[in-house]
């Protein structure tokens, strides 16, 4: 059998190294090294659309990895591609590193130097391993298991409060959910959250309960998340406020990526103030959504906040779509403006100011139960499609090729690098 074999390696003269040894072990097929976390993640997405026949069977991760940190790239790897082994590789084989490791889904440890022997050991062990789990979830056995690269992540943040965000990010989902696609709904907003209220939806279950866990089982997941009768599948922010500081941005990667392995589309309400929590799911996310309204307050809000994520390696401002909300063609601030204030691409449908179609169900707290008739209905249920949200990936970018419209494919990528915010540093 040969073994595929995929390192991830950052340090030019540790990959010479690691792919001299990988090119002398029988019935290996080594790729080239990738350089870091975000093409490691990419590569292994691009090659699950097909199949998961066509990942490799092991990926070697280097201590050195970035700019996500090697651990917190296995787990992610665990959760989004579950049948490939993977192998740390470490200076310190020590049981302490070694636990952590195993923890994070990997399936062996190797100490550097790297040593011939070693390597053929645990490579054979982790391919095997693979194989194994391959054949495992080729019988159906494991329906409990994702096998896919992993659902999509849009998150929806707002410039400032009142622009609609909450409202945005609810009608996404819902939309989603309406086409037949499996949702998540989470609450980000972790000390102001409203999307209970919005949805008439008391759990005593949230997000703050899934921040202490190292290893967020698909049980352990759904016991937090509230199925409600509308489709969607909601994980609530804490009704104390102050229990939000618990779900900082190491928890919120592992939570959002749970979540991205149980769900088609995971649609995240970030609120409006920039968080580590947040910061880390905007910056994960496939589809980065800021709203604002037409107005200069607004709009500068938008402008820094911006600059903010890019200060903090968070989001480019060109792979962020900018939604316009409560806009009218006698406005004074239009979108192709707000696009060239903020260099954001704002999005082909902005949503009209008709607050008094929404009254009454915002204040029942049903907007579930918002009219088809209504214009702002229509205009998010349209702007959902046009973000891709409610087809498949590949359809979704085809169909904005095809079209040719500008900023229909806006602010789709890969997951990115870590969140600098905790750190304080900018790039």
């Amino acid at each position: 059998m040969t073994t595929r074999i995929l390192p991830a390696v950052g340090d030019p003269d540790a990959a010479r190294a690691i792919s001299t040894l990988l090119s002398q072990l029988p019935s290996a097929e080594p790729a080239a090294p990738v350089p870091d976390s975000t093409s490691l993640l990419d590569t292994l997405a691009r090659l699950a659309v097909d199949s998961i026949d066509e990942l490799p069977e092991v990926v070697l991760v280097h201590e050195r990895i970035g700019p996500v940190p090697a651990l917190e790239l296995i787990r992610e790897v665990a959760l989004r591609f579950p049948a490939v082994g993977v192998v740390l590789v470490s200076s310190d084989a020590g049981p302490a590193l070694f636990s952590a490791a195993m923890d994070s889904g990997a399936r062996g440890l190797i100490g550097l130097p790297l040593s011939y022997e070693e390597l053929a050991a645990r490579v054979q062990a982790a391919a095997q391993w693979s194989v194994g789990v391959r054949r495992h979830l080729g019988k159906g056995s494991a329906a409990d298991v994702f096998t896919g690269p992993g659902g999509r992540v849009v998150t929806v943040t707002g410039a400032k409060g009142g622009v609609g965000a909450t409202f945005t990010a609810v009608q996404f989902a819902l939309a989603a959910a309406a086409s037949g696609r499996r949702t998540a709904l989470v609450d980000m907003d972790l000390q102001a959250g409203d999307v209970g209220s919005y949805l008439d939806v008391q759990f005593r279950r949230s997000i703050a309960d899934l921040a202490g866990i190292q290893d967020i089982s698909p049980r352990v997941l759904q016991d937090a998340v509230y199925d409600d009768r509308t489709g969607l599948a909601l994980l609530l922010a804490p009704a104390d406020g102050e229990r939000g500081e618990e779900v900082d941005d190491r928890a919120a990667r592992h939570i959002v990526g749970a979540l991205r392995s149980r769900y088609e589309l995971v649609v995240i309400d970030c609120g409006t103030q920039v968080t580590g929590a947040n910061a880390a799911a905007v910056e994960m996310a496939d589809v980065a959504v800021l709203v604002t309204t037409p107005d200069v307050v607004a709009v500068r809000a938008a402008k820094r906040m911006v600059r903010m994520w890019e200060r903090l390696q968070v989001r480019k401002a060109e792979d962020t779509a900018m939604v316009v909300n409560r806009w009218s063609k006698h406005t004074e601030i239009q979108p192709a403006l707000i696009e060239k204030i903020t260099k954001t691409r704002a999005t082909r449908t902005p949503v009209p100011a008709a607050f008094k179609e929404l009254q009454a169900v915002v204040d029942a707290g049903r907007v579930q139960d918002l009219d088809n008739r209504s214009t702002v209905k229509q205009a998010l249920w349209t702007l959902a499609g046009e973000l891709g949200l409610l087809t498949a990936p590949d359809t979704a970018s085809a169909s904005a090729t095809s079209a040719g419209a500008p900023g229909a494919a806006v602010a789709i990528r890969a997951a990115g690098a870590v969140s600098r915010l905790r750190r304080g540093r900018e790039g």
